[in-house]
Order: C-alpha cells, then sequence, then structure tokens
C-alpha cells in the first residue's frame, strides 16, 4: 500500500509526484512508455516561465531526477483500470476507510489511499486505410523522432496548430520540400511560429484542403489531398507525412471512477477533483481550455496537494 499513486510520468505526473514527496507522503507513477511524455520530443521548449530556453528531453530528465531524487518510484506498467475497495471493517477508531486497487496491462496490482490520473493525451489519427500500414514507413506522429530520414526528400504536415508549424519549421532545414496541408485558411498556432514558416522558401502551404487518401505499394509514396471549397483533388508526391492534427485522451479504463466528457477527457475543475473521493486528475487529459506544459505543471501541483490532503 503506497500514498499516492500516479498514472503517467509526463510533465503532470512527475509534477504531482514531486508535490506528494514534498508533502511526506510517497508517489508511485505508473507510466506505459517513457518519463516526460510526449514533450520529450519538442526540440526547444521557450514559453516555460523562469527558462529562457532547453530541450524536451532535458527538461523532462530533470523534472524525473528532481521526482526521484525525493524518493518517487516509477513504474514502467500501463494502468489499465481502478478499483475502488470500500473497506467496512471498523478499526480502533470505529472509522471505516476506502483505497484503491490499480490494474495494469500485465496483470499486476498496486494499491494506494489516493489515484492520480495523468495520462496525458496521445496523437489523433487520421483513421485513413493504410494509415498504420505505412506508420513507420512514411507516415510518423513525430518530426522530431523521425526527420532525419528524409533528409533531402519531399515530405507533407497536416495540422495547423503550433505542433505543425513547429514541425514544419524543423523539417525545412532537412527536406527538400515540406508542404502544410490544412483545412482553413487560418492557423491555431502562435503567429510567431507561423511567421517562421512562411519565412522558409522550401514551405509550400496547401490551404482549406483535406488528406483523403495515402498512396504507395510498401511505403507511402504520395497523398491525395481535397480542396474543400472547389471540390478539386490532387495527388502530392511525398515521401513522408507527420501528422499533426491534435491529440486525444486514453482515459475509457478510469470511466467507472471519474466522469468522461464526449470527447474522452477527464470532467473535473481546477481543483482536480473527480466524482470519486480520492481520485485525482492532472494535465492534457481533464477537461480545460488551455493545455500546455504550465499548465500540466499547474495540475500536477494542485492534484497532488489536494490528494495528500484527502490522505490526512
Amino acid at each position: 500500500m503506497t500514498d499516492v499513486i500516479i498514472i503517467g510520468a509526463g510533465p503532470a505526473g512527475l509534477s504531482a509526484a514531486i508535490y506528494v514527496e514534498r508533502a511526506g507522503k510517497h508517489a508511485l507513477c505508473l507510466e506505459e512508455k517513457m518519463v516526460g511524455g510526449q514533450i520529450v520530443n519538442t526540440p526547444e521548449i521557450a514559453n516555460y516561465p523562469g527558462i529562457k530556453m532547453v530541450s524536451g528531453f532535458d527538461f523532462s530528465m530533470g523534472l524525473y531526477e528532481q521526482a526521484t531524487e525525493l524518493g518517487a518510484e516509477v513504474e514502467y506498467e500501463r494502468a489499465d483500470r481502478i478499483e475502488e475497495i470500500l473497506n467496512d471493517a471498523e478499526g480502533s477508531d470505529g472509522d471505516s476507510s476506502r483505497y484503491f486497487k490499480v490494474i495494469t496491462q500485465s496483470g499486476k496490482e498496486y494499491e494506494a489511499k489516493a489515484v492520480i490520473i495523468a495520462t496525458g493525451a496521445k496523437n489523433r489519427h487520421l483513421g485513413m486505410t493504410k494509415e498504420e500500414e505505412f506508420t513507420g514507413k512514411g507516415i510518423s506522429y513525430c518530426a522530431t523522432c523521425d526527420g532525419a530520414f528524409f533528409k533531402k526528400k519531399d515530405v507533407a504536415v497536416n495540422g495547423g496548430g503550433n505542433t505543425a508549424l513547429e514541425d514544419a519549421l524543423f523539417l525545412s532545414n532537412y527536406c527538400n520540400k515540406v508542404y502544410i496541408i490544412h483545412r482553413r485558411d487560418e492557423f491555431r498556432g502562435e503567429p510567431k511560429n507561423l511567421e517562421a514558416v512562411q519565412k522558409k522558401d522550401n514551405v509550400e502551404f496547401i490551404l482549406n484542403s483535406t488528406v483523403i487518401d495515402l498512396k504507395g505499394e510498401k511505403s507511402l509514396e504520395a497523398v491525395t489531398v481535397k480542396d474543400k471549397i472547389t471540390g478539386e483533388e490532387k495527388d502530392i508526391p511525398v515521401s513522408g507525412l507527420f501528422i499533426a492534427i491534435g491529440q486525444e485522451p486514453d482515459n475509457q479504463g478510469f470511466k467507472n471512477v471519474a466522469d468522461l466528457d464526449p470527447a474522452g477527457y477527464v470532467a473535473a475543475d481546477e481543483s482536480c477533483r473527480t466524482k470519486t473521493p480520492g481520485i485525482f486528475v492532472a494535465g492534457d487529459c481533464r477537461t480545460k481550455s488551455v493545455r500546455q506544459l504550465t499548465t500540466a505543471a499547474s495540475d500536477g501541483a494542485v492534484a497532488a496537494l489536494v490528494a495528500c490532503s484527502y490522505i490526512g
């Protein structure tokens, strides 16, 4: 039995672990893939207060080292579900209590007095034929991870947010040509990022358009795009397509202890409390209007302190 189990070891989860340990409780993080979450693949973080510039990897490792040096543990397990255990046996004080059991994909069970869900959000897929087949063979969701494989080749980025603009800017330094395919004629990304991309001679914008087909035999050879206004369809020969159309949460396994909104995010306000006493949520996986590194860290701190107050 530990004090707080934190599901996820991204910025929200590790921030929570730091605050749990500083509050004199013990934190155990269950992480499916790697510590740091998706921010670990960001080449430059320039919008975190107090840090002018840092790589996502260095930032993540700093969080991990800080948390573990304080005493937090990290186990590489995928948490599949949470069970609430009501213990009605009376203790010496006559109080009844509850605790939680987290069951992982491998079948292991971990018990805690409180749980913080900090699963973040994963990359949204296009949901197209051949998308899975071509993943790793032309289809990628991480430009900084795979961009070097497309040196001097033509590629496309699909999306209109900061990630898409940052991906295009990064790829323009390696690739012969970079197409930005966006379903609108305006971008959600920061103007500063858009201006930087617009200055690149090897970047071409394909606006008001959507990807409707992926072509190729053993790997991606072209994408078919459709103009939403004219209805015109055309093939764009590319060796790579970097999909940056947003993220989606992975919270279905926890809907027995937390309400989910229609998009699958855990319903919670700034207090980070869920419908179940003792279950809290932090970071990009909860309902919120702003999903940034700073808000993830903030959620982690709030959820941890509320959880520790709950434990007593």
